[in-house]
């Protein structure tokens, strides 16, 4: 199901402020945070990306194609939506969409990129994001290039950087995802949250017994 129009992108830019230290490379259960969202969306996208302003050895041991924001200052996820957007339309001639993807959320469900890929098929929504139970999910979205120069002048002129008051502007359609025994959308940000990771990563492994 390796889709040619959307481009996956996860986005890495943050500054791990509240782990002390960069989080994208710490473990769970020997294998970095970062690699579960790579290992889910190179399953189902042929092209993804990297959007990040890190330095690091494990991008080219792995062969990942990474992208600096291209607006410099670390002003927030909006800015690594418009990379990969820019991104694609200057390499992926037939790329439609870019779906997006947090770096610190390991354990979200496949089913979000398979509805992103069944969803722009559809072609009835510019915008769509992920929801669950009353909460949004806005980074894990798809953005369709149509958007660009919307964002762009939001961006430069307008100074909006909240991804939410930015998808609500533009007529987001929301995907509702339920959950059970864990919260798949669960992000990690610090040591506690760390811990508590491997204890849902525990309950998954479990549950595919």
């Amino acid at each position: 199901m390796n889709e040619h129009n959307i481009l996956g992108a996860i986005l890495a830019g943050g500054k791990s402020k509240r782990m002390g230290k960069d989080k994208l490379f710490l473990n769970i259960n020997d294998k970095p945070i970062i690699e579960y969202t790579i290992n889910k969306v190179k399953k189902y996208l042929e092209k993804v990306i990297i959007v990040t302003n890190h330095e690091n050895t494990y991008f080219q041991q792995n062969k990942l194609v990474t992208v600096k924001d291209c607006i410099p200052g670390q002003l927030g996820p909006l800015v690594g939506i418009l990379t990969a957007m820019e991104w694609a339309k200057n390499n992926i001639p037939k790329c439609k969409w870019i779906a997006t993807f947090p770096c610190d959320t390991p354990f979200f469900p496949e089913e979000v990129i398979v509805r992103f890929i069944e969803e722009s098929k559809k072609e009835d929504s510019l915008l769509l994001c992920a929801s669950a139970h009353g909460r949004k999910h806005n980074i894990f979205g798809l953005w369709s290039l149509d958007l660009y120069e919307r964002l762009k002048n939001d961006l430069i002129k307008n100074n909006i950087r909240k991804v939410q008051e930015w998808t609500e502007k533009n007529n987001i359609k929301n995907l509702e995802f339920n959950f059970k025994n864990y919260d798949p959308f669960y992000n990690i940000n610090t040591e506690e949250e760390l811990k508590i990771s491997k204890n849902i990563l525990k309950k998954i492994n479990d549950e595919k017994k």
